[in-house]
């Protein structure tokens, strides 16, 4: 599992982008995660899937919320990360009003899910292999901070939690 200091994986997640822009096409873009997490501040949280009670009700808005706190305590960006692709990501933005706030990065291969052995299987429940719920600060593609919660918890993967951890 990865762990404070190490690199995050060099792998690519999928956007969803509306508006064509910043060399941008709409549709699902490419994000090197390695290159967009390069010089950056970053506040990742991931989740088990789009749509799913607790990610839709608390974890997704808590950022949203927080964004300002965040972005105030030095994050240059926030991103959601799941196993789904960019058109559920994309779908579930506009849904939750994420705007310009969240990014919401699909990871519908869980490939960056299994390089940072944070995976969760779901099977039992007909959801197959997902992301385990979890935040992290990530300070120039190094994790800095890592909150990985038990078996269905939201305890300590909330952006309250990660903001406090970002001021301190």
């Amino acid at each position: 599992m990865i762990k404070v200091g190490d690199k995050l994986p060099a792998v690519t997640l999928t956007e969803f982008v509306e508006v064509e822009g910043n060399g941008c096409s709409i549709g699902p873009n490419p994000v090197d995660v390695a290159k967009a997490a390069a010089g950056k501040t970053i506040a990742i949280f991931a989740l088990p899937g789009a749509f799913t009670p607790t990610c839709s009700a608390k974890h997704v808005p808590g950022y949203v919320e927080h964004h300002d706190a965040l972005k105030a305590a030095g994050v240059n960006e926030i991103w959601c990360v799941s196993v789904n692709d960019a058109f559920v990501m994309g779908a579930w933005a506009r849904d939750q009003k994420t705007g310009t706030k969240v990014r919401m990065l699909g990871d519908g291969s869980a490939d960056f899910t299994k390089a940072t052995g944070l995976t969760l299987d779901l099977t039992a429940r007909g959801m197959g292999l997902r992301s385990n719920r979890y935040s992290m600060l990530v300070k120039d593609g190094a994790v800095s901070v890592l909150n990985v919660e038990g078996p269905g918890k939201f305890e300590v993967s909330d952006a309250a939690t990660l903001l406090a951890q970002a001021k301190g």
